[in-house]
Protein backbone atom coordinates (compact mmCIF):
# COMPACT_ATOMS: atom_id res chain seq x y z
CA UNK A 1 0.00 0.00 0.00
CA UNK A 2 1.43 3.63 -1.12
CA UNK A 3 0.86 6.47 1.03
CA UNK A 4 1.37 10.21 0.63
CA UNK A 5 2.65 11.96 3.62
CA UNK A 6 3.30 16.03 4.30
CA UNK A 7 6.39 16.35 6.15
CA UNK A 8 8.08 19.28 7.49
CA UNK A 9 11.99 19.78 8.18
CA UNK A 10 12.96 19.01 11.70
CA UNK A 11 15.56 21.69 11.52
CA UNK A 12 13.06 24.33 9.92
CA UNK A 13 10.56 23.79 13.09
CA UNK A 14 13.05 24.14 15.46
CA UNK A 15 15.14 27.08 13.86
CA UNK A 16 11.42 29.12 14.17
CA UNK A 17 10.76 28.19 17.52
CA UNK A 18 13.36 30.49 18.62
CA UNK A 19 15.71 29.52 21.94
CA UNK A 20 13.25 29.93 24.31
CA UNK A 21 10.28 27.74 22.55
CA UNK A 22 13.13 25.32 20.99
CA UNK A 23 13.89 23.99 24.36
CA UNK A 24 10.19 23.74 25.08
CA UNK A 25 9.37 21.92 21.23
CA UNK A 26 12.59 19.66 21.97
CA UNK A 27 11.21 18.41 25.56
CA UNK A 28 7.47 17.71 24.09
CA UNK A 29 9.05 15.95 21.27
CA UNK A 30 11.03 13.43 24.10
CA UNK A 31 8.42 13.52 26.79
CA UNK A 32 5.85 12.61 24.05
CA UNK A 33 7.77 10.10 22.52
CA UNK A 34 7.03 11.75 19.18
CA UNK A 35 8.88 9.64 16.47
CA UNK A 36 11.67 11.68 13.97
CA UNK A 37 11.42 10.53 10.37
CA UNK A 38 15.04 9.97 8.65
CA UNK A 39 14.77 9.85 5.12
CA UNK A 40 18.49 8.78 3.23
CA UNK A 41 19.07 11.37 0.63
CA UNK A 42 19.92 9.10 -2.06
CA UNK A 43 17.80 6.45 -1.56
CA UNK A 44 14.94 7.76 -0.11
CA UNK A 45 14.49 4.75 2.44
CA UNK A 46 12.39 6.30 5.41
CA UNK A 47 13.12 5.41 8.95
CA UNK A 48 11.72 6.16 12.39
CA UNK A 49 14.06 6.75 15.63
CA UNK A 50 13.86 8.39 18.44
CA UNK A 51 14.97 12.09 19.24
CA UNK A 52 16.94 10.92 22.36
CA UNK A 53 18.52 8.04 20.74
CA UNK A 54 19.67 10.73 17.42
CA UNK A 55 20.87 13.38 19.93
CA UNK A 56 22.49 11.19 22.31
CA UNK A 57 24.40 9.47 19.35
CA UNK A 58 25.60 13.27 17.83
CA UNK A 59 24.08 16.45 19.84
CA UNK A 60 21.97 18.57 17.61
CA UNK A 61 22.44 15.57 15.00
CA UNK A 62 19.54 17.96 13.10
CA UNK A 63 22.25 20.87 12.16
CA UNK A 64 24.93 18.17 11.05
CA UNK A 65 25.41 17.74 7.49
CA UNK A 66 24.79 13.89 6.38
CA UNK A 67 23.49 11.11 4.47
CA UNK A 68 19.80 11.86 6.02
CA UNK A 69 17.51 14.67 6.64
CA UNK A 70 15.09 14.71 9.55
CA UNK A 71 11.39 15.50 9.63
CA UNK A 72 7.78 15.87 11.64
CA UNK A 73 4.74 14.66 10.33
CA UNK A 74 1.71 17.08 9.96
CA UNK A 75 0.15 15.01 12.84
CA UNK A 76 3.09 15.88 15.00
CA UNK A 77 3.65 19.27 14.16
CA UNK A 78 -0.09 19.83 15.69
CA UNK A 79 0.73 17.75 18.93
CA UNK A 80 3.48 19.54 19.62
CA UNK A 81 1.39 23.32 18.41
CA UNK A 82 -1.17 21.81 21.17
CA UNK A 83 1.90 21.64 23.91
CA UNK A 84 3.44 24.79 23.00
CA UNK A 85 2.66 27.82 25.37
CA UNK A 86 2.17 30.31 22.29
CA UNK A 87 3.53 33.43 23.73
CA UNK A 88 5.66 34.66 20.44
CA UNK A 89 3.47 33.79 18.25
CA UNK A 90 5.67 31.92 16.00
CA UNK A 91 3.17 28.89 16.06
CA UNK A 92 0.36 30.55 14.56
CA UNK A 93 2.61 30.85 11.80
CA UNK A 94 2.40 28.10 9.27
CA UNK A 95 5.61 26.85 9.02
CA UNK A 96 6.49 25.60 5.37
CA UNK A 97 6.52 22.11 4.20
CA UNK A 98 9.33 20.64 1.86
CA UNK A 99 7.85 20.52 -0.77
CA UNK A 100 10.45 17.68 -2.18
CA UNK A 101 8.99 15.08 0.18
CA UNK A 102 5.75 14.61 -0.64
CA UNK A 103 6.59 11.48 -2.73
CA UNK A 104 4.91 7.99 -1.93
CA UNK A 105 6.86 5.85 0.31
CA UNK A 106 5.67 2.35 1.27
CA UNK A 107 3.41 1.46 4.79
CA UNK A 108 6.54 -1.49 5.45
CA UNK A 109 9.15 1.43 6.05
CA UNK A 110 7.53 3.23 8.45
CA UNK A 111 8.23 1.03 11.20
CA UNK A 112 12.52 1.51 10.36
CA UNK A 113 13.37 -2.14 10.59
CA UNK A 114 13.33 -3.25 7.05
CA UNK A 115 17.40 -4.34 7.70
CA UNK A 116 16.29 -6.76 10.06
CA UNK A 117 13.77 -8.25 7.64
CA UNK A 118 9.94 -8.53 7.23
CA UNK A 119 9.91 -11.28 10.40
CA UNK A 120 10.93 -8.75 12.79
CA UNK A 121 7.82 -7.53 13.73
CA UNK A 122 6.16 -10.33 14.88
CA UNK A 123 9.15 -10.42 17.58
CA UNK A 124 8.40 -6.40 18.43
CA UNK A 125 4.71 -7.36 18.99
CA UNK A 126 5.65 -9.92 21.39
CA UNK A 127 5.11 -9.67 24.79
CA UNK A 128 7.81 -9.99 27.19
CA UNK A 129 6.36 -13.80 28.59
CA UNK A 130 6.19 -14.22 25.01
CA UNK A 131 10.01 -13.38 24.08
CA UNK A 132 11.12 -15.87 27.40
CA UNK A 133 8.98 -18.44 26.12
CA UNK A 134 10.40 -18.74 22.98
CA UNK A 135 14.21 -18.39 24.24
CA UNK A 136 13.03 -21.26 26.28
CA UNK A 137 11.59 -23.38 23.76
CA UNK A 138 14.65 -22.68 21.84
CA UNK A 139 16.66 -24.26 24.33
CA UNK A 140 14.51 -27.44 24.77
CA UNK A 141 15.29 -28.14 21.03
CA UNK A 142 18.67 -27.69 21.01
CA UNK A 143 18.77 -29.35 24.11
CA UNK A 144 16.86 -32.40 22.40
CA UNK A 145 19.29 -32.32 19.52
CA UNK A 146 22.06 -33.06 22.37
CA UNK A 147 20.68 -35.67 23.54
CA UNK A 148 19.88 -37.51 20.44
CA UNK A 149 23.59 -39.99 20.17
CA UNK A 150 22.55 -40.11 15.96
CA UNK A 151 22.35 -36.50 14.94
CA UNK A 152 20.89 -35.11 11.55
CA UNK A 153 23.40 -32.49 10.42
CA UNK A 154 20.13 -30.63 8.76
CA UNK A 155 18.21 -30.76 11.45
CA UNK A 156 21.68 -29.14 13.61
CA UNK A 157 21.91 -26.45 10.92
CA UNK A 158 18.32 -25.05 10.72
CA UNK A 159 18.19 -25.41 14.95
CA UNK A 160 21.25 -23.71 15.07
CA UNK A 161 19.96 -20.64 12.61
CA UNK A 162 16.52 -20.60 14.04
CA UNK A 163 17.42 -20.33 17.61
CA UNK A 164 20.41 -17.40 17.17
CA UNK A 165 17.96 -15.47 14.48
CA UNK A 166 15.03 -15.94 17.45
CA UNK A 167 17.47 -14.54 20.26
CA UNK A 168 18.93 -11.70 17.98
CA UNK A 169 15.74 -10.80 16.87
CA UNK A 170 14.35 -10.79 20.55
CA UNK A 171 17.14 -9.03 22.50
CA UNK A 172 17.00 -6.08 19.50
CA UNK A 173 13.26 -5.49 20.45
CA UNK A 174 13.27 -6.10 23.94
CA UNK A 175 16.53 -3.10 23.52
CA UNK A 176 14.80 -0.93 21.85
CA UNK A 177 11.56 -1.21 24.41
CA UNK A 178 14.27 -0.73 27.23
CA UNK A 179 15.89 2.55 26.01
CA UNK A 180 12.68 4.43 27.25
CA UNK A 181 12.73 3.53 30.60
CA UNK A 182 14.76 4.01 33.60
CA UNK A 183 17.97 2.31 33.77
CA UNK A 184 16.28 0.46 36.99
CA UNK A 185 13.44 -0.32 35.60
CA UNK A 186 14.76 -1.33 32.39
CA UNK A 187 17.34 -4.20 34.08
CA UNK A 188 14.31 -5.48 35.71
CA UNK A 189 12.21 -6.01 32.61
CA UNK A 190 15.74 -7.63 30.68
CA UNK A 191 16.43 -9.44 32.90
CA UNK A 192 14.79 -12.64 32.04
CA UNK A 193 15.43 -12.55 28.68
CA UNK A 194 19.30 -12.07 29.57
CA UNK A 195 19.32 -15.19 31.40
CA UNK A 196 17.28 -16.91 28.56
CA UNK A 197 19.59 -15.94 26.34
CA UNK A 198 22.57 -17.07 28.38
CA UNK A 199 21.14 -20.47 28.66
CA UNK A 200 20.30 -20.89 25.10
CA UNK A 201 23.53 -19.82 24.17
CA UNK A 202 25.07 -22.19 26.16
CA UNK A 203 22.97 -25.30 24.71
CA UNK A 204 24.06 -23.37 21.24
CA UNK A 205 27.50 -23.17 21.70
CA UNK A 206 27.57 -26.85 23.08
CA UNK A 207 26.12 -28.05 19.86
CA UNK A 208 28.21 -25.48 17.61
CA UNK A 209 31.14 -26.95 19.20
CA UNK A 210 30.44 -31.18 19.04
CA UNK A 211 29.25 -31.05 15.28
CA UNK A 212 31.16 -30.05 12.16
CA UNK A 213 30.65 -25.95 11.38
CA UNK A 214 30.13 -26.18 7.53
CA UNK A 215 29.69 -23.44 4.81
CA UNK A 216 25.82 -25.65 4.63
CA UNK A 217 25.04 -23.80 7.63
CA UNK A 218 25.85 -19.66 6.27
CA UNK A 219 23.63 -21.08 3.05
CA UNK A 220 20.79 -21.81 5.09
CA UNK A 221 20.86 -18.44 7.16
CA UNK A 222 20.72 -16.60 4.09
CA UNK A 223 18.07 -19.30 2.78
CA UNK A 224 15.91 -18.51 5.99
CA UNK A 225 16.60 -15.01 6.85
CA UNK A 226 15.62 -11.81 4.62
CA UNK A 227 16.98 -9.31 7.14
CA UNK A 228 20.68 -8.15 6.10
CA UNK A 229 21.75 -7.57 9.94
CA UNK A 230 19.96 -10.41 11.55
CA UNK A 231 21.78 -12.11 8.91
CA UNK A 232 25.10 -10.60 9.39
CA UNK A 233 24.86 -10.90 13.70
CA UNK A 234 23.59 -14.65 13.06
CA UNK A 235 26.86 -15.48 10.79
CA UNK A 236 29.07 -13.50 13.25
CA UNK A 237 27.54 -15.54 16.26
CA UNK A 238 28.00 -18.92 14.29
CA UNK A 239 31.45 -18.04 12.76
CA UNK A 240 32.39 -16.50 16.17
CA UNK A 241 31.59 -19.94 18.47
CA UNK A 242 33.33 -22.15 15.79
CA UNK A 243 36.79 -20.20 15.46
CA UNK A 244 36.90 -19.68 19.55
CA UNK A 245 36.29 -23.74 19.38
CA UNK A 246 39.29 -23.84 16.94
CA UNK A 247 41.71 -22.02 18.21
CA UNK A 248 40.92 -23.28 21.55
CA UNK A 249 41.15 -27.49 20.08
CA UNK A 250 44.86 -25.89 18.57
CA UNK A 251 46.47 -24.41 20.95
CA UNK A 252 45.64 -27.12 23.62
CA UNK A 253 47.79 -29.20 21.70
CA UNK A 254 51.71 -28.35 22.84
CA UNK A 255 53.04 -28.59 19.39
CA UNK A 256 50.88 -25.32 18.23
CA UNK A 257 52.17 -23.04 20.16
CA UNK A 258 55.92 -24.44 19.78
CA UNK A 259 55.68 -24.36 15.98
CA UNK A 260 54.39 -20.45 16.76
CA UNK A 261 57.23 -19.44 19.26
CA UNK A 262 59.64 -21.24 16.40
CA UNK A 263 58.34 -19.17 13.72
CA UNK A 264 57.22 -15.83 15.86
CA UNK A 265 61.13 -13.84 15.45
CA UNK A 266 60.86 -14.36 11.61
CA UNK A 267 57.11 -13.92 11.20
CA UNK A 268 55.29 -11.96 14.02
CA UNK A 269 58.14 -9.91 15.87
CA UNK A 270 58.45 -6.72 13.96
CA UNK A 271 54.87 -6.60 13.82
CA UNK A 272 54.52 -6.20 17.51
CA UNK A 273 57.23 -4.27 18.34
CA UNK A 274 55.42 -1.80 16.13
CA UNK A 275 52.83 -2.14 18.17
CA UNK A 276 55.04 -1.83 21.32
CA UNK A 277 57.94 0.41 20.39
CA UNK A 278 59.00 0.97 24.13
CA UNK A 279 60.00 -3.10 24.73
CA UNK A 280 63.37 -3.87 23.19
CA UNK A 281 62.52 -6.23 20.31
CA UNK A 282 64.45 -8.72 21.53
CA UNK A 283 61.90 -9.21 24.88
CA UNK A 284 58.78 -9.65 22.16
CA UNK A 285 57.61 -12.56 22.12
CA UNK A 286 54.16 -14.48 22.82
CA UNK A 287 54.00 -13.68 26.41
CA UNK A 288 54.02 -10.00 25.28
CA UNK A 289 51.39 -10.34 22.84
CA UNK A 290 49.34 -12.50 25.22
CA UNK A 291 49.10 -11.39 28.54
CA UNK A 292 49.62 -14.29 30.82
CA UNK A 293 50.60 -16.46 27.57
CA UNK A 294 48.83 -18.35 24.84
CA UNK A 295 46.68 -20.37 26.46
CA UNK A 296 43.43 -22.24 25.97
CA UNK A 297 39.48 -20.19 26.48
CA UNK A 298 38.40 -21.32 29.54
CA UNK A 299 34.34 -22.59 29.53
CA UNK A 300 33.12 -19.68 31.81
CA UNK A 301 35.07 -16.92 29.51
CA UNK A 302 34.18 -18.94 26.08
CA UNK A 303 29.82 -18.92 26.97
CA UNK A 304 30.27 -15.04 27.88
CA UNK A 305 32.01 -13.73 25.03
CA UNK A 306 29.83 -16.44 22.53
CA UNK A 307 26.93 -13.76 24.80
CA UNK A 308 28.78 -10.84 23.40
CA UNK A 309 29.16 -11.81 19.63
CA UNK A 310 25.48 -12.70 19.75
CA UNK A 311 24.42 -9.32 20.88
CA UNK A 312 27.14 -7.13 19.44
CA UNK A 313 25.47 -5.33 16.97
CA UNK A 314 21.71 -5.19 18.69
CA UNK A 315 22.84 -1.58 18.91
CA UNK A 316 22.39 -1.33 15.05
CA UNK A 317 19.88 1.00 14.58
CA UNK A 318 18.23 -0.04 10.91
CA UNK A 319 16.68 3.62 11.40
CA UNK A 320 20.23 4.63 9.27
CA UNK A 321 21.67 2.69 6.88
CA UNK A 322 26.12 2.40 6.80
CA UNK A 323 26.72 -0.51 4.54
CA UNK A 324 29.64 0.16 2.35
CA UNK A 325 29.20 2.33 -1.07
CA UNK A 326 29.95 5.78 -1.07
CA UNK A 327 26.44 6.42 -1.24
CA UNK A 328 24.92 5.90 2.08
CA UNK A 329 28.52 5.90 3.89
CA UNK A 330 28.47 8.18 7.04
CA UNK A 331 31.30 7.67 9.62
CA UNK A 332 30.03 8.96 12.08
CA UNK A 333 26.47 7.11 12.11
CA UNK A 334 28.63 3.91 11.62
CA UNK A 335 30.69 4.87 14.77
CA UNK A 336 27.47 5.43 16.48
CA UNK A 337 26.42 1.75 16.43
CA UNK A 338 28.81 0.91 18.49
CA UNK A 339 28.41 3.91 21.18
CA UNK A 340 24.65 3.08 21.22
CA UNK A 341 24.65 -0.69 21.57
CA UNK A 342 27.48 -0.45 24.44
CA UNK A 343 25.60 2.26 26.17
CA UNK A 344 22.58 0.42 26.09
CA UNK A 345 23.72 -3.28 26.73
CA UNK A 346 25.95 -1.37 29.77
CA UNK A 347 22.87 0.40 31.12
CA UNK A 348 19.80 -1.07 30.22
CA UNK A 349 20.60 -4.96 31.00
CA UNK A 350 22.69 -6.86 33.09
CA UNK A 351 24.54 -8.87 30.22
CA UNK A 352 28.40 -9.80 31.59
CA UNK A 353 30.59 -7.18 31.43
CA UNK A 354 32.65 -8.83 28.54
CA UNK A 355 29.72 -9.30 26.64
CA UNK A 356 29.89 -4.82 27.11
CA UNK A 357 33.16 -4.93 26.37
CA UNK A 358 33.11 -6.61 23.18
CA UNK A 359 29.99 -4.74 21.47
CA UNK A 360 31.84 -1.63 22.96
CA UNK A 361 35.28 -2.50 21.70
CA UNK A 362 35.48 -4.33 18.29
CA UNK A 363 36.44 -1.76 16.06
CA UNK A 364 39.77 -0.43 17.94
CA UNK A 365 42.20 -1.62 15.32
CA UNK A 366 44.97 -1.40 17.77
CA UNK A 367 44.44 2.15 17.75
CA UNK A 368 44.57 2.61 13.93
CA UNK A 369 42.68 5.99 12.57
CA UNK A 370 40.48 4.19 10.28
CA UNK A 371 39.15 2.41 13.74
CA UNK A 372 37.05 3.52 16.76
CA UNK A 373 35.81 2.85 20.13
CA UNK A 374 35.30 3.30 23.57
CA UNK A 375 38.53 2.14 24.75
CA UNK A 376 40.97 4.63 23.01
CA UNK A 377 39.08 7.56 24.25
CA UNK A 378 39.69 6.07 27.76
CA UNK A 379 42.67 5.31 26.96
CA UNK A 380 43.53 8.92 25.91
CA UNK A 381 42.48 9.92 29.20
CA UNK A 382 43.89 7.59 30.95
CA UNK A 383 47.66 8.61 29.37
CA UNK A 384 46.63 12.40 30.34
CA UNK A 385 46.59 11.58 33.93
CA UNK A 386 48.87 8.93 33.77
CA UNK A 387 52.03 10.30 31.34
CA UNK A 388 54.29 7.60 31.77
CA UNK A 389 52.05 4.90 31.74
CA UNK A 390 52.66 2.24 28.75
CA UNK A 391 50.90 -0.87 27.79
CA UNK A 392 53.67 -3.61 27.85
CA UNK A 393 50.74 -5.99 26.27
CA UNK A 394 48.94 -6.42 23.42
CA UNK A 395 45.76 -8.32 24.40
CA UNK A 396 44.39 -9.84 27.10
CA UNK A 397 41.57 -12.74 27.84
CA UNK A 398 41.11 -11.61 31.46
CA UNK A 399 38.77 -7.90 32.10
CA UNK A 400 41.77 -6.66 34.67
CA UNK A 401 44.50 -5.79 32.15
CA UNK A 402 41.98 -4.33 29.82
CA UNK A 403 40.30 -1.89 32.55
CA UNK A 404 43.74 -0.90 33.63
CA UNK A 405 45.17 -0.18 30.85
CA UNK A 406 48.00 -2.88 31.19
CA UNK A 407 47.05 -4.21 27.40
CA UNK A 408 46.30 -2.86 24.19
CA UNK A 409 43.43 -4.72 23.17
CA UNK A 410 40.64 -7.13 24.41
CA UNK A 411 40.99 -10.67 23.13
CA UNK A 412 37.51 -11.76 22.29
CA UNK A 413 37.13 -7.99 20.74
CA UNK A 414 39.90 -8.66 18.65
CA UNK A 415 38.51 -12.12 17.55
CA UNK A 416 35.10 -10.11 16.58
CA UNK A 417 37.12 -7.44 14.46
CA UNK A 418 38.63 -10.35 12.31
CA UNK A 419 35.59 -12.20 11.96
CA UNK A 420 33.72 -8.92 11.52
CA UNK A 421 35.71 -7.66 8.85
CA UNK A 422 35.89 -11.14 7.27
CA UNK A 423 31.87 -11.27 6.72
CA UNK A 424 31.49 -7.50 5.14
CA UNK A 425 33.53 -8.55 2.66
CA UNK A 426 32.38 -12.29 1.87
CA UNK A 427 28.58 -11.25 2.73
CA UNK A 428 26.14 -12.44 -0.02
CA UNK A 429 23.98 -9.00 0.13
CA UNK A 430 26.72 -6.97 -0.73
CA UNK A 431 24.82 -4.05 -2.59
CA UNK A 432 27.48 -2.40 -3.99
CA UNK A 433 30.40 -4.84 -4.58
CA UNK A 434 30.51 -8.42 -5.50
CA UNK A 435 31.11 -10.51 -2.57
CA UNK A 436 34.39 -11.32 -2.24
CA UNK A 437 35.18 -15.15 -2.25
CA UNK A 438 36.96 -17.00 1.01
CA UNK A 439 40.49 -16.86 -0.11
CA UNK A 440 39.88 -13.42 -2.36
CA UNK A 441 38.87 -11.85 1.37
CA UNK A 442 41.77 -13.42 3.53
CA UNK A 443 44.42 -12.23 0.83
CA UNK A 444 42.53 -8.53 1.31
CA UNK A 445 42.94 -8.51 5.14
CA UNK A 446 46.15 -9.62 5.07
CA UNK A 447 47.53 -6.54 2.58
CA UNK A 448 45.18 -3.99 4.31
CA UNK A 449 44.89 -5.00 7.70
CA UNK A 450 48.06 -6.22 8.84
CA UNK A 451 51.10 -6.45 6.38
CA UNK A 452 50.16 -2.33 5.10
CA UNK A 453 48.43 -1.21 8.51
CA UNK A 454 48.13 -3.67 11.55
CA UNK A 455 44.88 -3.46 12.63
CA UNK A 456 43.84 -6.86 12.92
CA UNK A 457 46.38 -8.58 15.50
CA UNK A 458 48.51 -10.85 13.31
CA UNK A 459 48.67 -14.24 14.91
CA UNK A 460 44.84 -14.35 15.31
CA UNK A 461 44.63 -13.74 12.11
CA UNK A 462 47.20 -16.17 11.11
CA UNK A 463 44.78 -18.38 12.78
CA UNK A 464 42.09 -17.32 11.70
CA UNK A 465 42.84 -18.41 8.14
CA UNK A 466 44.06 -21.44 9.00
CA UNK A 467 40.57 -21.92 10.30
CA UNK A 468 38.27 -20.53 6.90
CA UNK A 469 41.19 -23.04 4.84
CA UNK A 470 40.45 -26.37 6.67
CA UNK A 471 36.74 -25.07 6.46
CA UNK A 472 37.02 -25.02 2.67
CA UNK A 473 38.20 -28.34 2.58
CA UNK A 474 35.22 -29.97 4.61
Amino acid sequence: MQVKETLTSLSKVLSLSGNKDKIKVINIIIDEDIPIICINRSSKKKRLMPFKVLNDNKENFWEHGSSWEYFLSEENIKKIHEKVNDTSGVWNKEIPVNSKIQAEMDEDEDSGLNSYGSDYQHYADMTNEERIQCLNDDKKRLNDLLSQKNRDEAAITEALVDTTKDAAMINHAALEEALHLADDEAKRLTQEMVDSTNEMVKSSAQLLSEDVFNNELMNTLVEKSNGTIVQHMTRVYLNGISFLTYYNNLVSTSSAIQKLRISFQKKFRKMYHTLLPHIPIDNINLERVFYGGMRAITPDLYLKWAVGFLIHDIGKASAVEYHEGSGNYDRQIVIDHVKQGYRAIMTKTNYPMEASLITGYHHEYYGDSAGYGYFRAYLQQYRKVNPNAKQDYCITYELEPILDYQALAYFPAKVLEIIDVYDSLTDPNRVYKKPMTPIEALDMMRSEFVEKHIKIDPILFYIFELYIKEQQEK
